[in-house]
């Protein structure tokens, strides 16, 4: 991308790009205090009105919890239960309405190293730009406003892209792209932004095994780079098998921790409710999470 366009992309079109892909804040960023755990939530409560003035919720209550380097966690939960208002959280999209979410000690709106990737369903991908539009906007926090992308901004890119197996992809538009694709390209984005701390909302969601192995070879050559990982799913499967810990998410916190232990029969019921049945074959308890129609959650 020349650039001009480049110029052209953040000046013109910053506050489209930002609601389609979420951008990243401009600004230098703060320091890190390094006691600190990556993200630290503490009676986290985020009150919403409903669309025409209509009765006040709870998207989230006193959610509370601890992330440490390096860790995979697997946010699940039914529809609704706030695991897309969480990521935004963390995120600095959202205020929280009580309590206080830092990230390396500080609040985490003022970071520049935390990489998100939305839903799908919440971009407009007929947006006119790249591959390496994209994925150079995670340079936007480093590069500043108003400035020009420079040798070392570029090199990063296309590594980036190298990483995730998409530099044949670099001046392909971003709705060209396959799902899978698309969210190789939204880390590489990441791995360009040099983010620690890595948020996806549903990356699996609409892929075939093939494309979601793609995503865990990604994931897991990062664990060399020490990136933090939350990751929303409603794979139950896929929290137990790869993922170092799970929350288990119904507004509040049903469960947190080993996903042996957090998966248990009795806390899916508990967060699942009428949505889970309990059935027996074999002698062996089985619980069946009902998440027919979980996709495009917006709590």
């Amino acid at each position: 991308m020349k650039s001009g366009i480049y110029f052209s992309l953040f000046t013109s079109h910053y506050k489209t790009m930002t609601t389609f892909l979420t951008a990243p804040r401009l600004t230098a960023g703060v320091t890190h205090e390094p006691a600190a755990p990556v993200l630290e939530l503490r009676g986290i409560s985020v009150v919403y009105t409903q669309t025409g003035g209509g009765p006040r919720g709870l998207a989230l209550e006193d959610v509370s919890l601890e992330v440490e380097t390096g860790e995979r966690v697997a946010v699940i939960g039914p529809n609704g239960a706030g695991k897309s208002t969480l990521l935004k959280l963390v995120a600095g999209m959202l205020k929280p309405t009580n309590g206080q979410v830092n990230v390396y000690g500080r609040a985490s709106h003022e970071h520049i190293c935390i990489g998100y990737a939305p839903q799908r369903n919440q971009i407009d991908w007929s947006f006119p730009v790249t591959v390496m539009d994209v994925v150079m906007m995670g340079r936007a926090g480093k590069i500043g406003l108003l400035r020009w992308p420079r040798r070392r901004d570029w090199e990063l890119a296309r590594h980036s892209l190298e990483r995730v197996h998409a530099l044949h992809l670099a001046d392909k538009q971003i709705g060209e792209l396959s799902g899978g694709q698309q969210q190789r390209v939204f880390i590489a984005r990441a791995l360009a932004q040099e983010a620690e701390l890595l948020l996806m909302d549903e990356p699996l969601a609409g892929l075939d095994i093939p494309g979601q192995e793609q995503i865990f070879e990604i994931l897991d050559a990062l664990r060399q780079d020490k990136v933090t990982i939350l990751l929303a799913t409603h794979d139950l499967n896929l929290a137990a098998e790869r993922f170092d810990r799970a929350l288990l998410l119904n507004r509040k916190v049903v469960a947190y921790g080993l996903p042996t232990a957090v998966l248990s029969p009795a806390n899916l019921l508990a967060a699942y409710g009428g949505h889970a049945h309990m059935i027996k074959m074999d002698d062996q308890t089985m619980l069946l999470a009902d998440t027919c129609c979980d996709h495009g959650e917006t709590g």
